[in-house]
């Protein structure tokens, strides 16, 4: 137990001396299986590792979604999304604010990344509500607290690379994000109309749009509907009945998300060769990040195993009786203490090889203990002091300050707190509908 504390300390310090963490953790992890094994043992541990993740079918899931988010980038759903969702609440006080969470929602449904959601909705959403008046505060905080929903609405590459970490069912942790999804849309919701209500110029009501203007922005995001409904149908076997017969694995079920996006974006004529090499690029960099990192966390986790921390854990836990939900509350604390200082893939990939086998050997399931997970990593992403989205936010408008993004991001952060304690006291929030599958 000790040598896997102290490994753990290790990647800590190493990152926090700007190490990147796929090195960090690859490091400690062959040096402490080199320790607690033999030299040759480690580095046969290692090259196998590489080989396999080099060989893994089930990997090119990770891809091919990142695939399809930029691809729906490209080819401007976001925009028509916002003016649908706009037509329906800009009229209302805090209107615009609303119509951007719930636009984030859905671009998060097909994009499954919190930081192209966030990146690709200020372009969008801030010039508008700045031409009617909002303010700065709750403008961005509504961008990006609505962006951390990309990783938990299916399809998630967060979910993917859990379920891949945990061999977890990915078809499972989709179908289980959908209500605490869903959720976190309605109590994001509940934060504007409170951010409004306590200062009621920072959200000025818009004009009201006829059921005409309505139905015509309605009719502009048929392809978002169509690619959600083809790549989530066809992962649940909706679409499995004459004369489709439509059935995929999580692997199928994205490359047809990525070849659907790549053809709305090609018929609308917004994909030159430019672009179609510049997405490809960018999937091949984003892939190779998140490979480097995958590995580096399988590295440290099989020393992890070896120096017998988890199991130890739970032979303190037992010893202590300490009980399963104690457990958990101390879990949580510290995820949200890391997200101060980590970001979200890096804490995730972490923590998940100590964890995971301690909260399944306490008897919680494996696809709700993904969906909390999930959830807290998005509390993280508009955590001070770190807050990815709220830099990403800062990066791309420029003239706001973080400390304007992040006192008015409070109201979304308190409700994220009530959602996680909601999932918490009622599992079946987020197991119910993979019961069902």
């Amino acid at each position: 137990m000790i040598e896997g504390a102290i490994g753990f300390v290790c990647v800590l310090t190493l990152a926090l001396f700007r190490m990147p963490i796929a090195f960090a953790m690859g490091l400690v992890g062959m040096l402490g299986y080199m320790y607690e094994n033999s030299f040759r043992g480690a580095i046969s541990m290692v090259s196998r590792l590489l080989i396999d993740t080099s060989q893994d079918y089930g990997l090119s899931v990770v891809p091919l979604f990142i695939l399809m988010g930029l691809f729906v980038n490209k080819g401007g759903i976001s925009r028509e999304l916002y003016t649908a969702a706009n037509a329906f609440m800009g009229h209302f006080r805090g209107g615009l604010a609303m119509a951007t969470i719930v636009a984030c929602g859905g671009f998060a449904a097909i994009s499954g990344s919190s930081l192209a959601t966030a990146a690709t909705m200020s372009k969008v959403a801030m010039p508008e509500m700045r031409r009617f008046g909002y303010s700065d505060g709750l403008s961005t905080a509504s961008i990006a607290a609505g962006g951390t929903l990309g990783i938990l609405i299916p399809p998630s590459v967060i979910l993917v690379i859990y379920g891949l970490l945990t061999e977890t069912s990915i078809g499972k942790l989709f179908i289980a994000g959908v209500i605490p999804g869903f959720l976190g849309i309605v109590f994001y919701l509940i934060a504007v109309k409170f951010s409004v209500m306590r200062d009621p110029a920072a959200g000025p009501a818009g004009p009201r749009t006829n059921w005409a203007g309505r139905l015509t922005a309605l009719k502009n995001v048929w392809a978002v509907l169509l690619l959600f409904f083809l790549v989530i149908g066809g992962l649940y076997g909706v679409l499995d009945f004459w004369p489709l017969h439509l059935s995929f694995s999580p692997t199928e079920a994205a490359g047809m998300g990525a070849m659907g996006a790549f053809l709305i974006a090609l018929a609308r004529g917004r994909l030159k060769l430019e672009d179609t090499i510049q997405v490809l690029r960018e999937t091949a960099l984003t892939t190779a990040s998140l490979f480097a990192v995958l590995t580096g966390a399988w590295i440290f986790s099989n020393f992890v195993n070896l120096a017998g921390l988890p199991e130890d854990l739970r032979a303190v836990i037992t010893a202590f009786d300490i009980k399963p939900w104690m457990v958990m509350a101390i879990i949580l604390a510290i995820y949200i203490v890391l997200g101060c200082v980590f970001e979200s893939l890096s804490m995730l990939l972490l923590t998940v090889p100590i964890f995971f086998p301690l909260v399944t050997g306490l008897g919680f399931d494996p696809v709700w203990f993904g969906i909390i997970v999930v959830v807290v990593t998005e509390i993280s992403l508009i955590t001070p002091p770190v807050g990815l989205n709220v830099f990403v936010l800062k990066g791309v408008v420029g003239n706001v300050s973080t400390g304007t993004i992040f006192r008015g991001v409070t109201p979304f952060w308190m409700m994220d707190i009530l959602r996680l304690a909601l999932l918490l006291a009622l599992p079946s929030l987020a197991l119910y509908l993979p019961t069902r599958m």
